[in-house]
């Protein structure tokens, strides 16, 4: 399995690495977790919460259903997708990463 994904309880773990200040929101993978480009600076928690919208929207799902559970205040961040599996996640991802979506 991906050291970037893997399935927990009832939903998905996922490893990311945020680079804020971005000029676009974009997905890229990468062997050891996903690298996240967002627009938004590292300032009063703004990344994370466009995180959160960029993530909801790339995987059409709630805001609620995507939690951070480490990493909070740093680049390198564990993120709990709730209701969800490996499979659908990593497909929706690689669409993505190929220019499908």
């Amino acid at each position: 399995m991906s050291e970037w994904i893997k399935s927990h309880n009832d939903g998905v773990i996922l490893k990311v690495k945020i680079v804020p200040n971005s000029s676009k929101n974009q997905l890229s993978l990468l062997a050891e977790h996903l690298k996240i480009n967002i627009i938004a600076p590292a300032l009063e928690n703004r990344a994370n919460q466009e995180l959160i919208k960029y993530l909801a929207k790339t995987f059409k799902l709630k805001k609620k259903d995507i939690q951070i559970i480490s990493g909070e205040k740093v680049k390198f961040k564990q993120l709990f997708i709730n209701n969800n599996s490996v499979e659908n996640i990593k497909k929706v991802i690689y669409e993505v990463v190929n220019g499908q979506s």
